[in-house]
């Protein structure tokens, strides 16, 4: 086969795989796999740098990848064309099928910037079904590709995270399933509201401390739960990695404690990191690490979210466990901290949602 034909049938892939589609059908497959399409040769070049980009690893106390990679080739790619994340890397100087699939997909005045070290990257959202994340990399050479994914890593990594969240979002917060009374009670009582599912009770509602405790029904081996608590007159202050742990330790072990109140949940000295974060638009500490009983041996994973609220002078903390130890957590992390990332205060909520909710609240007690 000559070069001539090699670059048509190129690019009349491209433009099969590229084309715009009236009707896109939803995205499929598990939110933690990325398929990554590439040569082989050059996947086997880029995969260190991709794995310890997109394979982060938590722990739940056992480690887990956030997403783990899947290599497929460009030919395969109409097999895989409807996975929820799909990345098509190749660097710009290879004569792969990968390379002259991306070099037709950029367009000419993306490509100089690409060629001039000023870009590498495109993400292409709903391109072959819809809720789907295509990312595009490139660059001048492979190692030039290499360190471009090492500088931006994280930037990388949070685009799959985000699409991610915005799926679960879609999925989660089901007006069907949503317990509007318990809402609306919250809200009426305290100034904020956080989704909550109608399989979520109220565990406690302890007014002296600004403390409520939700919890998902029990379900086999498997236990989750959020709390909500807030400072009054608080400073901002409070934003630093050991306010944040002296409080929750304060908080769990007057509330987390177990049945005969022997023992009371703590946060373990392993595995705990808390970076900065835009948490809805606020400045926000994000916790990351594990609960333990201060006698027994059980535990698993939290997440933290700690802001403080300038209009109401308040320090929020909002936080989820995990308890399952027969299974993988990291998906169950995810759908609480998705929950979390609910939360308003009362000037967010619309006019609409907040009658909607209070009216709910109120049919409740009537009944």
């Amino acid at each position: 086969m000559n070069k001539i034909l090699v670059t048509v049938i190129s690019i009349a892939s491209v433009c099969y795989f590229i084309s715009c589609e009236n009707y896109r059908t939803p995205a499929v497959g598990p939110e933690d796999e990325i398929y990554v399409v590439a040569d082989s040769s050059e996947y086997t070049y880029l995969s260190p740098v991709l794995d310890s980009t997109f394979e982060k690893i938590i722990y739940t106390p056992q480690p887990e990848k956030l997403f783990t990679i899947h290599w497929i080739s460009l030919n395969q790619l109409s097999t895989y064309k409807s996975k929820k994340n799909i990345l098509v890397i190749a660097p710009l100087d290879s004569y792969s099928f990968t390379s002259r699939f991306i070099r037709s997909a950029f367009d000419t005045t993306k490509l100089e910037k690409i060629k001039n070290g000023q870009d590498f990257l495109l993400k292409k959202e709903n391109l072959w079904a819809s809720d789907q994340l295509v990312m595009f990399l490139t660059a001048p050479t492979a190692q030039e590709l290499r360190e471009d994914i090492l500088k931006d890593k994280d930037d990388l990594l949070y685009a799959f995270q985000k699409v991610s969240d915005e799926r679960l979002k879609s999925c989660l917060y089901n007006k069907a399933y949503e317990n509007e009374p318990l809402e609306g009670k919250l809200l009426q009582k305290y100034g904020w509201i956080i989704y909550i599912q109608r399989d979520v009770k109220l565990e406690l509602d302890a007014p002296e401390d600004n403390f409520v405790w939700l919890k998902w029904l029990p379900g086999k081996d498997m236990d989750r739960w959020l709390f909500i608590h807030w400072i009054d007159n608080a400073s901002p202050a409070y934003l630093n990695e050991d306010s944040i742990r002296t409080i929750r330790n304060r908080v769990t072990e007057k509330y987390y404690r177990n049945k005969d109140d022997s023992s009371y949940i703590r946060i373990a000295s392993d595995y705990y990191m808390s970076n900065e974060i835009n948490f809805n638009g606020r400045y926000a500490i994000f916790t990351q690490g594990l609960w333990e009983f201060n006698k027994k041996g059980m535990g698993g994973p939290f997440i933290n979210y700690t802001f403080f609220d300038a209009k109401t002078n308040r320090l929020y903390l909002l936080d989820g466990s995990v308890f399952a130890p027969k299974y993988y957590k990291r998906n169950l992390i995810q759908q609480t901290d998705v929950l979390l990332q609910s939360f308003m205060t009362e000037p967010e909520v619309t006019k609409d949602k907040k009658l909607e909710l209070l009216t709910a609240a109120k049919g409740s007690e009537q009944k």
